[in-house]
Order: C-alpha cells, then sequence, then structure tokens
C-alpha cells in the first residue's frame, strides 16, 4: 500500500510553466490555483491549447513548472518526485501494454518493478484482472484485444501499487458508446468504493457530466470555472425558443421578455430566443402574458443547459469543435501548445 501525507490530494499556488517555441516564450500555464480533496473525482476540461495536459504533466513530475508550487499527495513535484510518483497512477492516451506481450504478464511486470515479491505481484495481477473482467483474456497477446479490454487493462496496469491518485487522460477516447459506458463505470467503482482520487481528462462532456463531482474548466493557461455540472449548467439558465406570426410580434415579445432580471434575449426574424435561470418555470407564464397583450405563441420549446452548452458560453467554441480542427503539430510543439 502506497503511504502519503495528510491533506488535499493536489494542491497548486501560482502554478506556471513557460515554453520558447519559434524564439518566442508561450505560456502555457499562468498562475494556476487548484486544489482537488482526498477523494475527489474531477473533470479536467479545457480546448487544445488550454493548458491542460501541461498542467497534467506537472503533477506527475515529467515537466517541472517555471514558477510557483505543485503538491500531489503531500508530496512537492520538484523536490520530491520519487514520492510522488509512488503515489500516482497515470493512465495516458496511448496504450501502456506491449502489443506482442500477454496481459497478465504486463501487470505482474509492473507490479515488480514498483517492489512487489514475485508471490504478490501475480496475487495482485489475478485481483486486478478480476477486478476489470479481463480474467479470460489474461492469457492473449495485448495486440488482439478490443479498445475497451486494452483500456481497461492500462486502468489496471496504473493501479497495481494501490495508488492514492490516479491521472486519467482521455480514458474513453476511441472507444465504442458501449465500452465507453462499461469504463466510466470502472472509473465511478474506483472512485466510490476504493475511495480512490481522480483528476480526468475528457473530450466528451456527457461524460464529465455523469461522473464527475467538480468540473473544472481552464482556458489560455487559468481556471476559469470550477463547481459541479449541476451548478454550472444552473447558472447558465435553459433555452427558451419562441416561435411567433411575424417579425414584429417577435420584436415585440422580445421587448418584454428583457425586463425578466437575468435574461439574455436574442431575436431572429419570427423567432425569439431567451436564455435564463429557472426558464422552464418562467415560461408559462411568459407565454400567458404575451398572449394577454396580442402577441400569442405559435411554438415554444425549452431546453435545459448542457454541460456543453457552458462550454461554449465560458470559451466562445464548442470542445469538441476546437479538438477536431486543431492542426497536428509535431513533438516540439505539442509540449508548447499543450492542450
Amino acid at each position: 500500500m502506497t503511504t502519503h501525507r495528510t491533506g488535499p490530494a493536489i494542491r497548486t499556488q501560482a502554478l506556471t510553466k513557460t515554453f520558447t517555441r519559434h524564439k518566442q516564450t508561450v505560456e502555457a500555464v499562468r498562475g494556476l490555483d487548484l486544489e482537488v480533496a482526498d477523494g475527489e473525482l474531477v473533470a479536467f476540461l479545457g480546448p487544445n491549447g488550454a493548458g491542460k495536459s501541461t498542467t497534467l504533466r506537472m503533477l506527475t513530475t515529467l515537466v517541472a513548472p517555471t514558477s510557483g508550487t505543485a503538491e500531489v499527495a503531500g508530496y512537492d513535484v520538484v523536490r520530491e518526485q520519487r514520492a510522488v510518483r509512488r503515489s500516482i497512477g497515470y493512465v495516458g492516451q496511448g496504450n501502456a501494454a506491449g502489443h506482442q506481450q500477454r496481459g497478465r504478464d504486463e501487470i505482474v511486470s509492473q507490479a515488480r518493478s514498483h517492489g512487489l515479491s514475485r508471490t504478490v505481484a501475480r496475487e495482485r495481477a489475478e485481483e486486478l484482472l478480476a477486478a476489470f473482467d479481463l480474467t479470460e483474456h489474461a492469457g492473449r497477446p495485448v495486440s488482439t484485444l478490443s479498445g475497451g479490454q486494452r483500456r481497461r487493462l492500462d486502468v489496471a496496469i496504473g493501479l497495481v501499487h494501490r495508488p492514492r491518485l490516479m491521472f486519467l487522460d482521455e480514458p474513453s477516447t476511441g472507444l465504442d458508446p458501449q465500452n465507453r459506458v462499461n469504463l466510466q463505470e470502472q472509473v465511478q467503482r474506483l472512485n466510490r468504493e476504493l475511495g480512490t482520487t481522480i483528476l480526468l481528462t475528457t473530450h466528451y462532456l456527457e461524460e464529465a457530466d455523469a461522473i464527475a463531482d467538480r468540473v473544472v474548466v481552464i482556458d489560455h493557461g487559468e481556471v476559469i470555472a470550477d463547481d459541479s455540472a449541476t451548478r454550472l449548467k444552473a447558472g447558465l439558465g435553459d433555452l427558451v425558443s419562441l416561435g411567433f406570426a411575424t417579425p414584429d410580434d417577435a420584436a415585440a415579445a422580445a421587448a418584454r421578455a428583457g425586463r425578466i432580471d437575468g435574461a439574455s434575449v436574442d431575436v431572429s426574424g419570427p423567432d425569439v430566443t431567451i436564455r435564463v435561470a429557472h426558464g422552464r418555470d418562467l415560461a408559462a407564464g411568459l407565454v400567458t402574458e404575451l398572449a394577454a397583450h396580442d402577441t400569442p405563441v405559435r411554438r415554444i420549446e425549452v431546453a435545459s443547459a448542457t454541460l456543453d452548452d457552458v462550454f461554449l458560453h465560458l470559451t466562445g467554441r464548442s470542445l469538441r469543435e476546437s479538438n477536431e480542427t486543431t492542426e497536428q503539430a509535431g513533438p516540439a510543439d505539442t509540449e508548447g501548445a499543450a492542450a
């Protein structure tokens, strides 16, 4: 069992990382303050180039900070790197296991590298294989496993030394919907049943919404939102869409809707959209009021905010769109413009 100090699982203060690219200084992370409590499951979101991967690299001791401080499992990421590494598990975007190796052998090898005896390493391998429903596949070469089986094996390898804290970088990317759900269930089980603190990055906002206790959004190297998904969505409000017979009716309705506290109103021809907190509750009263003033509503739709709506509101772009349009960078560029 990994030993650790008391306190939060992650704490950063004014954490900063700069790179030099093409003779210019790039500030990938700008004075980041972040705290993750023991036992939390936190989704760390941001568009490509936002600084989230650079942050993960610093927290896992792969990249040294330019300034500021970071503690992981109570250990300083610069002065106590070995202790940090003993305390964490890390699952990157690539597969951890050698393609021609057998799954069971890979877990045993990792356990041995962490100092477990041969007997204990084998016991630990069987325990993890059973936990991740991989026992019947353990004797097969990794290259013959499905995408979902490989990702479960990656997580099992990351857990071999029973770390206090797991970093999961895009764990569901490339998986089909069924395997994605299965992996999400495994991640939740790790957190809820074993108490493992988890910090994950994901491009699937519905995944963050479904499993995370907190959502931290980073952009341009700074935290721009930090709350539960429920509160972030409630803060943005519902979207009420109204249709009218004429543009004049829409304009009149927009003027009345604009009197609602906190409402954001847009008009396009005969259509009006209103973004407002508790819009679902206000919609019926607004329709009644408009009808009483000879501005009858012909169509109404009410949609609750999604995490994608929140992300778009905060950053000005969709998370999926930002990742689909990002240009491919070479190794020298990727680190400096880490996502």
